[in-house]
């Protein structure tokens, strides 16, 4: 098991020299990876239809991944760097296949590349693109990415995207970037298992019996698809304000037993007082997961 942190947008702060020493304050706890997550416009108000959508507005800052990404690149060394997750149907494939492949090559290898539907209409209209056709543009650009991050000049002629003998230069160091799903409902979750290298679980989702069925119909839906379990990673999330160390002990156990190969420790929105607080929770956590 692989124990990374999720980068607290919303508290982080604007300053350069503060988001470089808390990476290289992570990755000498020790820890593998390091995600951030993708909101590109804020609404002014909630969605009424949408309960989590009162952390998504216009009010709270997020840094934009690839970019953040691609700077901590250079300041840091062994950290895997993670968007969990990009919010890939509402932008252009080929752009997204130039930015991941440039970060790959400027960290050196170390991009795992998360995406996912996204729920947010507002930036998929302010960004030019279909929110209804999202789920089977997923598909197509899953096909076009891997295409693009191998091959030195690619033909597509799909529905979404067209492109004549063009391709990316430099290609990433990874060939291809592992390429992973953030899904919520039973379909994507399906999806998922046919198209994926892993698996984001949704963030709150809890190690209970439930979550445990589900990873179970997410494997057999990945042999279903000729595909083997083993070559498939899934990542899950522990809060820091959803208990102390016994209970953050309890949900590790229970996700090992469960086979998930990641745990992403997560602190934003727990009321902590600077960044210093969130190093010393990550410390803490470090500890009790005995890696």
């Amino acid at each position: 098991m692989r124990f990374g942190i999720s980068f607290p947008q919303v508290e982080i702060g604007t300053d350069p020299a503060v988001i470089r020493d808390f990476a290289q304050a992570v990755e000498g706890l020790g820890y593998a990876h390091l995600t951030c997550i993708d909101h590109v416009l804020g609404a002014a108000r909630p969605d009424p239809n949408v309960p989590w959508s009162k952390h998504y507005t216009r009010e709270r800052m997020f840094h934009e991944p690839f970019v953040t990404l691609g700077f901590l690149a250079a300041v840091t060394k062994t950290l895997e760097l993670a968007p969990a997750v990009m919010i890939l149907p509402q932008r252009q494939t080929a752009l997204v296949a130039k930015q991941a492949a440039e970060v790959d090559v400027l960290s050196g290898g170390r991009l795992r590349f998360g995406v996912g539907l996204g729920w947010n209409a507002v930036e998929y209209e302010a960004m030019g693109q279909n929110f209804r056709t999202r789920a089977r543009r997923i598909r197509e650009q899953a096909e076009l990415l891997r295409l693009l991050w191998t091959q030195e000049l690619v033909t597509c002629d799909g529905t979404f995207d067209k492109i004549h003998e063009a391709g990316l230069n430099p290609l990433p160091v990874q060939r291809p970037i592992p390429l992973w799903f953030g899904a919520f409902d039973e379909r994507a979750v399906e999806r998922a298992a046919q198209l994926s290298d892993g698996w984001f679980l949704n963030p709150r989702m809890r190690p209970t019996n439930e979550g445990g069925e589900l990873i179970g119909r997410f494997r057999q839906w990945i042999r279903d698809a000729g595909r083997d379990p083993a070559r498939v990673g899934i990542d899950a999330t522990i809060h820091y304000g959803e208990g102390d160390e016994d209970r953050w002990a309890e949900e590790l156990a229970h996700w090992r037993a469960f086979g998930v190969t990641h745990v992403t420790f997560r602190t934003m929105d727990a009321g902590l007082p600077g960044v210093t607080a969130h190093i010393d929770a990550f410390r803490r956590f470090k500890e009790i997961s005995g890696a």
